[in-house]
């Protein structure tokens, strides 16, 4: 089981890199976290083959970690996948994913798929199993607008993953990655306290509580990519592959 950034920048592209992605690929199971709007020409240019994603999963509905659905979609339509493929993500998904599809392209929502497509909603500390995958969501603080804003433990192939999301501490935070094989970790900026995102610093106090096996860094500001050289800890690259 693996865990490939596809795209682990910020909102801005800091560092040149893409909008948030990831791609979990195993013996039987091959889904996103997180769909940014960069995602589509991210994954192309890996050569990952959209055809044999079965589950996306979306934290929240800002634009770097959602908005790249309706290429993804419309990709899908015109390449003829005949695969189903199920969205997953915070109450109101299924609503925000058609005005994203309309915006973006107009009447596309009503066009009928030539694949099953199902959008599911998850709430907050109530696990959900999409085929070998279980998924629980806990709920994280990422402001007012674009939420429910939601970290995901994601337990397949007797591996565990967690996902922070974009969030400022929160005490959630120690039951979604408490002793996961890979905790995946906004560090927004290194020392610097603000509303709604990560420090590093922050998330150092809380380590020891989380005792994850391992922990890599992403969405990651101009500031904490200056200094990742620097780090004791790994942190993420376009195409960087984590293994399990």
């Amino acid at each position: 089981m693996q865990l490939q950034f596809v795209g682990c920048g910020d909102a801005f592209g800091s560092g040149g890199r893409y909008n948030t992605c990831f791609h979990v690929t195993g013996a039987a199971i091959n889904f996103l976290i997180d769909c940014g709007a960069t995602s589509l020409p991210a994954l192309k240019r890996l050569g990952i083959v959209r055809e044999a994603i079965d589950l996306v999963l979306i934290t929240h509905f800002h634009g770097d970690h959602f908005a790249g659905l309706p290429f993804l979609l419309l990709d899908a339509q015109f390449t003829r996948r005949t695969r189903p493929l199920v969205i997953a993500g915070p109450l109101g998904i299924e609503a925000k994913l058609k005005t994203a599809m309309e915006v973006m392209f107009e009447h596309s929502s009503r066009t009928q798929q030539r694949f099953e497509l199902s959008v599911v909603e998850l709430a907050p500390e109530e696990t959900c199993k999409f085929g070998g995958v279980a998924v629980t969501p806990y709920p994280v603080v990422h402001g007012e607008s674009g939420g429910p804003f939601l970290a995901y433990r994601i337990e397949a192939e007797s591996r565990t993953i967690c996902y922070s999301a974009d969030t400022e501490w929160t005490d959630t935070l120690i039951p979604a990655a408490r002793e996961a094989d890979l905790f995946v970790a906004e560090a927004y900026y290194y020392d610097r306290i603000v509303k709604n995102h990560l420090s590093l610093k922050t998330l150092e106090e809380h380590l020891g509580k989380i005792n994850a096996r391992k922990l890599v860094l992403t969405h990651m500001s101009d500031d904490m990519l200056g200094r990742v050289d620097k780090l004791p800890y790994l942190a993420a690259k376009d195409g960087m592959v984590v293994e399990l």
